[in-house]
Formats: C-alpha cells, structure tokens, sequence
C-alpha cells in the first residue's frame, strides 16, 4: 500500500517520502482501518522532526487521526496507533468511536484530538464555568476554533484572538467575540523564536477593556512565546492560563513572581499522556463531547482539504499558521 513516512527525523519538506510499505498490523486491542481522511495536527511536524514529547523511531507514518473504513465494514473514527499512521491507505487505530450521523470524512478525521483537548484543558485540568470570561488564542485553528465551541456550550463568554480579518469571520460563526492581532502571525517559520516580535500592548489593553479592566478567567494557549507574554498580563485575579502547545515556536517562561502578585495559575495540558495513563477518562470526554455533537453545540469546522500527494504542502501552510479550522489529508 502507498503511504507517506519518515525515513529520518528531520524538516518535514525533507525526509517525507512516499513509499510501498506492507499493510499494517493491529496489536491486541487495535483495530486496522482503509482510510477515508486523514486530520494534520501540529504535532505531526513535531514527530517528523523528532522533537515531539514522545518520540517514535523511525521509519514510521505520521498522521495521528483518521476516519475510516473496518475491515468489516464499520464506519469509524478515532486516534492511531503510530508508527502505523493515517498518512496511508491503510492504518491502525488505538481506539474506534462510531463515525458520528450526519458528519462528513472530513470531519469526522478531525473529531478527535482537537475536542479531547480542548475538553480535558476546560473540563479537566481547570473548570470553566458560566459565565466566566476564556480568552482563545489562535482561535481559528483547529485546536482553537474546537475551544471556543467548548467554551460557548459551558456558557462561557468567548474572546477570540485571530491574525487577519479572513480568520476573525471563521472565529465568529464559532461564537467568538474576536480580537485582530497581526503580531499572532507573524511569528512563525523562519521568524519563531527570533526576538521579542512586535509590541503586544494593544492586544492587552484591548482585552482590558472588553473585560472592564479585570481580564480574563481563563486563557487557553496553543501558541506560546510572545503570545503568552501577552497573555500573562491579562489573566484575571485567580485566574488560569492553559498551556497547550507552542504553534508560535518559542517556549515562554512563566515567572514565579508575576503568578504570585495576580494570584493566577499556570496549568500544564499534556492530554496525550491520559490515552495511556487514564483511558477511562478519555473515553467520558469523548462521551461528553459527542453528547455535544448530537445536540449541534459543537461541529468540527474543516478549512481546507488536501490531495494525498499534496502533504508537504498541507504542513508547510500549517507550520506557517495560514490554516483556519482543521486541515485534512484525502485518502489516496
């Protein structure tokens, strides 16, 4: 079968390759699938370059959520079991949820990891609560845009933070009240961890007045750097700051002193590490939040699709945070 992998960790715009590989086979408790769609995640650049959290030894094929087909017959979706990725015709799934009713491949493939997360920062790892003021940075991401949903259904109001008008629209049929901030996306590539980047004043002061001054509950952050600079200085009296990952490309340091003066606290999100440390858990989330799907207070939005033979440009347009919503590969 045709698959894209990972000879050699390095850029992505040079070791992946398509090859001819060997149809894989599920372990106990896996399940192998023809993919339909196959959702990117930010994380998949990270596996490729070898500098993910939890690294796997190459060769293997990238891709960390599908929607797909059973072997008998079942429409499913869910997280796969690497190195046997969803970059491929075929892969294999840790764990399969029924392809909800009334969702497209598309959304399906991105149904998954996005909400999980976003559902363990919310829910989990903190308690957002009515009412309560979540400020969303890059909130038309995939990761993003499933966190301001989230944030709507807890009856949260929803601050979004956004690059370009074009992404500020996306964040709004989402329910976002939205901030323009060119400086979110100027950061990244060849620019991510160079300097202080461009003055975040207006980004503050802009949320202190949509907050009457006293900022926000809860911050969710899926950027880092200078972004979370920013951030820091308009979480709320006992507020949290979420940190989900760092899109931007610079880690930021969270002083001691400022959490101490605001009284906030900075919440580390490693939701993967629960697939294998607490499953039960994951498997109540996703109950939860396909309880939420049924009732249409969620709905995964899909930016933009990519022909198979098309991955490295669907990265690229990823790593640079060009993207809205979630990106997907179509099967080959």
């Amino acid at each position: 079968m045709r698959a894209w992998r990972v000879p050699r960790y390095g850029p992505f715009g040079e070791v992946l390759e398509v090859a001819d590989v060997p149809r894989p086979e599920p372990g106990p408790g896996e399940t192998r699938v023809r993919v339909a769609a196959a959702a990117l995640n930010f994380a998949d650049i990270l596996h490729t370059a070898g500098e993910y959290q939890e690294r796997v030894p190459p060769p293997f094929t990238p891709g960390l959520e599908v929607a797909g087909t059973t072997d008998d017959g079942r429409r499913v979706f869910g997280p796969v079991a690497l190195p046997h990725g969803g970059f491929a015709e075929e892969a294999v799934l840790r764990t399969t949820w029924p392809w909800p009713e009334g969702m497209s491949a598309a959304q399906a493939a991105g149904f998954f990891v996005s909400y999980q997360t976003g559902w363990c920062a919310l829910h989990h790892r903190t308690s957002l609560r009515a009412g309560e003021t979540l400020l969303v940075l890059a909130a038309a991401g995939g990761v993003g845009l499933a966190a301001v949903q989230l944030g709507r259904a807890a009856g949260a109001r929803v601050i979004g933070v956004v690059g370009d008008e074009e992404k500020a629209a996306v964040a709004r049929t989402a329910g976002a009240e939205v901030l323009v901030d060119p400086g979110d996306t100027k950061r990244s590539g060849e620019h991510a961890g160079r300097g202080a980047g461009p003055d975040r004043t207006d980004l503050v002061a802009a949320v202190r007045e949509l907050t009457d001054g006293r900022g926000a509950d809860v911050v969710y952050d899926p950027v880092g750097g200078d972004s979370f600079d920013a951030a820091r200085r308009v979480v709320a009296w006992e507020g949290r700051l979420l940190v989900i990952g760092f899109a931007g490309g610079r880690i930021a340091d969270a002083p001691t002193n400022h959490a101490l003066v605001k009284n906030y606290a900075v919440v580390g999100v490693h939701w993967s590490a629960y697939r294998d440390r607490s499953p039960e858990l994951v498997a109540a989330w996703q109950r939860e939040i396909e309880a939420l799907w049924h009732r249409r207070a969620i709905a995964p939005i899909v930016g933009a699709e990519y022909a198979f033979e098309d991955l490295p440009t669907a990265m690229e347009e990823l790593q640079a945070r060009r993207t809205t919503g979630r990106v997907v590969l179509r099967a080959p």
